[in-house]
């Protein structure tokens, strides 16, 4: 999964909702579940998402969401495998390279047509 985040270092929770396209609420919730997300909050109580947070949410997304496990299982992965920011890394690069690849074929198909 790519965010979509500029380079910055604080987030709103909005931003960050907006990225994984999901709840404020579930960023909330995940936020409570999980201790390793620890957003600044200001004297408001709006909360400032870091970096480092942004990358602890998207293991936390590709854990729950794509590879659909109980947030209890996510939450033993996360401490038990510490591979899962490279394997997330890693998955994020060959989406990257697919996309290149599909785009060259229609562009490839494109041009047999002519």
């Amino acid at each position: 999964m790519k965010i979509n985040l500029a380079d910055k270092l604080y987030y709103s929770i909005g931003e960050v909702a907006k990225a994984f396209d999901v709840n404020t609420s579930l960023i909330r919730y995940w936020e409570q579940e999980f201790p390793i997300i620890k957003p600044k909050k200001n004297r408001k109580g709006n909360r400032y998402f870091t970096p480092e947070d942004i990358k602890n949410l998207q293991m936390i997304y590709h854990l729950v969401k794509e590879k659909g496990y109980t947030l209890d299982g996510a939450r033993i992965a996360l401490t038990t495998n510490s591979k899962i920011s490279e394997t997330i890394t890693l998955i994020d690069r060959l989406e990257f390279v697919k996309a290149e690849l599909i785009k060259l074929k229609e562009s490839l198909g494109e041009r047999e047509e002519e």
